[in-house]
């Protein structure tokens, strides 16, 4: 709440001061909607699913492993021996722990993951930001969250999202067209 109050008050002082001297360019984003809308944000998001299929049927294959020894250990609790009976509710236990232990380790890889996605296409997203403003001749561009209201037309999200995937369109044809390029060599 501190940070919106101070990023608005930073905002008006720099309003006020281009006002009177001359025109003021502002610019908002949405960066979630760049994040999601962007190819590599696509890519992300097919890569992160991927990772928690695989995580959960990791999980369940282990459930799968605990319902078993449950439903055994039912069926044979009454012929069981006090010790073979112990056993079994030491194995379940020790199973149950290390499912649970194997459902948070998965918990905190999803989020780590989630996390270094999102931060990689933000700096891309950013980078792109500032060459766009300093091109535009933009004074300032703001996240649209920070903002209660805005014109649609100082909107650039959809001209931002257009030129990352442009730049990662146009990094994935920089390695082709230099495979091409022949090696320079003795004559």
């Amino acid at each position: 709440m501190k940070r919106t109050v101070l990023m608005f008050i930073m905002v008006l002082l720099v309003a006020a001061t281009a006002a009177a001297s001359e025109q003021f360019k502002v610019g908002v984003i949405d960066l979630q909607r760049a994040v999601i809308e962007s190819e590599g944000g696509k890519k992300a998001r097919s890569d992160f699913e991927s990772l928690i299929k695989t995580k959960q049927a990791v999980a369940d294959e282990k459930a799968n492993a605990i319902d078993k020894l449950k439903a055994d250990l039912d069926k044979q609790a009454s012929v069981l021996s006090a010790d073979a009976k112990k056993a079994k509710e030491e194995e379940l236990d020790k199973l149950m722990r290390d499912y649970q232990r194997l459902v948070n380790d998965a918990q905190a890889d999803i989020k780590k993951k989630e996390g270094e996605l999102t931060e990689a296409i933000l700096k891309d997203i950013h980078e792109i930001i500032g060459a766009f403003a300093q091109e535009e001749g933009y004074d300032i561009v703001l996240p649209k969250d920070l903002s209660v209201y805005s014109k649609k037309e100082i909107d650039i999200t959809d001209i931002i999202v257009k030129k990352f995937n442009e730049s990662k369109e146009k990094s994935k044809e920089e390695p082709k067209e230099k495979s091409k390029e022949k090696p320079k060599g003795k004559k």
